[in-house]
């Protein structure tokens, strides 16, 4: 995923800024060590930083589908990670690479996000927007100062370029066999299914827009019997699960034989 995106770097900076010029581009760290070795005009793009971009985490899974439009696996969404490059010119002249730096400034203002048409391999594959910032503040935690320091060499102009690249490694959850027609039949209510016509309206099914022979949820006891559907073809349905919710009420004080309290009257 990093070395696809060096790739997009270095090709867009060729075709739109150097423009055949014999200047090469580089990804190395610019040591005090390496600068001493430089001896020809180059751009060098050191990535110093990776680091996830927490405000994009999504969360949630997202859904597979086949060709029947049926959810077939889930995974995770996409996750974000942030690319710093310290883009610098090195020519032997300082106004020559200030006049460099102008032109990359220039190229990369003017996208938001790598071009979708150099974009290739998981990059592509993803099908997301890759977003890039150029010559943002730094943040809080990080200095520029700081990363020339940890480099040993001295400080010299450069560009900050942050890409937010998705990566999509993340398990996949097969998904379980599609919904059939099955319900469920429940009963509510506190009169015995021994009762006079407890069981007529206790369960009974009534056709509905696109699934006939559903039960009828929460159905009153006592309730006159529908005439039933029609069978679905195929034979007869699967065994479905019944529940029953019954209220028991105690019976009133005065016919347990209990005392009840003495009125306001005789107190």
């Amino acid at each position: 995923m990093i070395h696809e995106v060096d790739d997009v770097l270095r090709a867009m900076i060729r075709a739109e800024v150097l423009e055949g010029r014999q200047i090469a581009v580089v990804f190395d760290a610019p040591t005090r060590e390496w600068a001493a070795k430089v001896n020809a005009p180059m751009v060098n793009l050191y990535l110093y930083d990776i680091r996830e971009d927490m405000r994009r985490r999504e969360r949630g899974l997202h859904n597979e589908y086949d060709e029947r439009g049926a959810i077939v696996a889930r995974r995770r969404p996409p996750r974000f990670f942030k690319l710093s490059y310290l883009i610098t010119a090195w020519t032997k002249r300082p106004e020559d690479e200030h006049r460099l730096l102008s032109s990359l400034l220039a190229c990369l203002l003017r996208y938001e996000a790598l071009p979708p048409e150099r974009l290739a391999g998981s990059l592509a594959e993803v099908g997301a927007a890759v977003p890039m910032s150029i010559a943002l503040p730094p943040p809080e935690d990080r200095s520029f100062a700081d990363v020339w320091s940890a480099l040993g060499g001295e400080l010299k102009p450069s560009l900050d370029l942050v890409i937010s690249v998705p990566v999509t490694a993340s398990p996949v959850y097969e998904a379980g066999p599609p919904v059939g027609d099955e319900g469920l039949r429940a009963e509510f209510g506190d009169v015995p299914a021994s009762a006079p016509g407890a069981g007529a309206g206790v369960g009974a099914t009534e056709a509905q827009p696109g699934r006939p022979g559903l039960p009828v949820y929460g159905s009153r006891p006592g309730r006159p019997a529908r005439e039933p559907s029609s069978a679905p073809p195929g034979g007869a349905r699967g065994r479905a699960v019944s529940l029953r919710i019954t209220e028991r009420r105690g019976r009133p004080v005065e016919e347990t034989g209990a005392p009840t309290p003495p009125s306001g009257r005789d107190a």
